[in-house]
């Protein structure tokens, strides 16, 4: 391991961390893929030995460790092989999590924010919308004030933990005619009239709840209001340089395990007298795939310490999730291509690696999106700037 970025104490949590997915939860991943329902008693465990609190404060019940506990958070949970079950933890620990830590109200913070920590309350981040896509700026979801409340109508889609979350964190406009300057950030409760949720049937991420979410005259208090009126676009944009990062993560991790494998099956496999690991043309191509890996990996590590210093590394982090989520795909797909006819049977894990892999170009921005973002900041030199505390 990279003793640059990982010290002793960052391995022990890594052991320690592999150890419980491997007693806790790997026992029931078959049974979540098929039913598509995450039990609700895994995640008190995460919240019990702290796996939720990582990064966040102390004050809250948090632990408050350096970004590199939550790259190992990341990779593992890559490396039991259900990109659903992964997705669901991480959706809750750093999407929506981070908008209620960042931009909740202290009361918000107490109430939410503890219980999160405590795998006692599920969240899940409404953002993209059925028509929108990747053009946040563009949502119609509106918030209207009336009063000391705010009434929510319109519709989001792709919602990971949507169904069987316990609040909501939503974006939504306040103020429509001023585009991306109208919008803002609302918690919600999940039995507020007015909300369902539709469940949609995917090609990968099979464990894990993906929604299609409808407001219909949903009333929450205006205490509800996270951060700022009208600043909600800037705090998603900030935040999704974090999001685009832990994507690049998964990406290089779910590589690395699906080479592994590949790398173990070949030293077993024989054909024409010798394994099939000592076949030139196959040994030049691992060398290869295992070359990307590791440029990737070190090009996200060093992304993910300048974020841990509070540097705003949007370019950086569009880049590794443009990059590794490329990656990601073609080597999977070479290994699945190494394991013959064996890597298209569902025994063997490489068919579900490959489909839960498929997602990683298109969630949390496409990679056409990013190539365009990356290209206005290093064509036209834009800048993005963090929001204004």
């Amino acid at each position: 391991m990279n003793s640059r970025y990982f010290t002793e104490e960052h391995e022990l949590f890594r052991k320690s961390f592999q150890e419980f997915l491997q007693k806790e939860v790997v026992p029931h991943i078959e049974k979540w893929e098929k039913t598509g329902t995450i039990e609700r008693f895994i995640w008190e465990k995460f919240g019990e030995m702290g796996y939720f609190g990582i990064n966040y404060p102390e004050q809250y019940g948090g632990m408050g460790l350096d970004i590199f506990y939550t790259v190992i958070f990341l990779e593992e949970l890559q490396k039991i092989n259900s990109g659903g079950f992964a997705a669901a933890m991480w959706a809750h620990a750093y999407l929506a999590m981070t908008h209620v830590a960042k931009e909740g109200s202290e009361e918000i913070k107490q109430k939410y924010l503890t219980a999160s920590i405590e795998g006692k309350k599920i969240g899940c981040l409404c953002i993209t919308e059925p028509f929108g896509g990747s053009d946040v700026a563009g949502m119609k979801t509106t918030a209207v004030k009336k009063g000391d409340k705010y009434v929510i109508n319109g519709s989001k889609t792709f919602i990971t933990n949507g169904v069987y979350s316990d609040y909501l964190v939503v974006a939504a406009k306040t103020n429509p005619e001023l585009h991306n300057k109208g919008m803002s950030i609302f918690i919600v409760d999940r039995d507020t009239p007015g909300i369902s949720a539709t469940k949609l049937d995917k090609l990968g991420w099979r464990a894990s709840d993906t929604a299609e979410i409808a407001f219909d005259n949903v009333e929450i208090p205006a205490s509800h209001l996270m951060g700022e009126e009208g600043k909600g676009f800037p705090y998603i944009m900030q935040h999704f340089a974090f999001e685009r990062l832990i994507m690049g993560i998964n990406a290089h991790a779910r590589a690395e395990y699906a080479l592994d494998y590949t790398l173990q099956y070949m030293s077993e496999r024989v054909a024409f007298g010798k394994t099939i690991d000592k076949f030139q043309a196959l040994r030049h191509s691992i060398a290869e795939m295992a070359s990307e890996v590791e440029m990737n990996k070190e090009f996200n590590y060093s992304v993910a310490e300048r974020l841990g210093k509070g540097e705003y590394v949007v370019k950086e982090a569009s880049m590794s999730k443009l990059l590794s989520t490329k990656m990601a795909d073609e080597v999977i797909y070479k290994c699945l291509q190494f394991l013959g006819g064996y890597g298209y049977m569902e025994d063997y894990p490489l068919a579900r690696l490959s489909r839960d892999s498929r997602l990683g170009p298109i969630g949390g921005g496409t990679s056409e999106i990013l190539k365009e973002v990356i290209a206005k900041m290093v064509i036209d030199k834009k800048e993005y700037k963090p929001a204004a505390k």
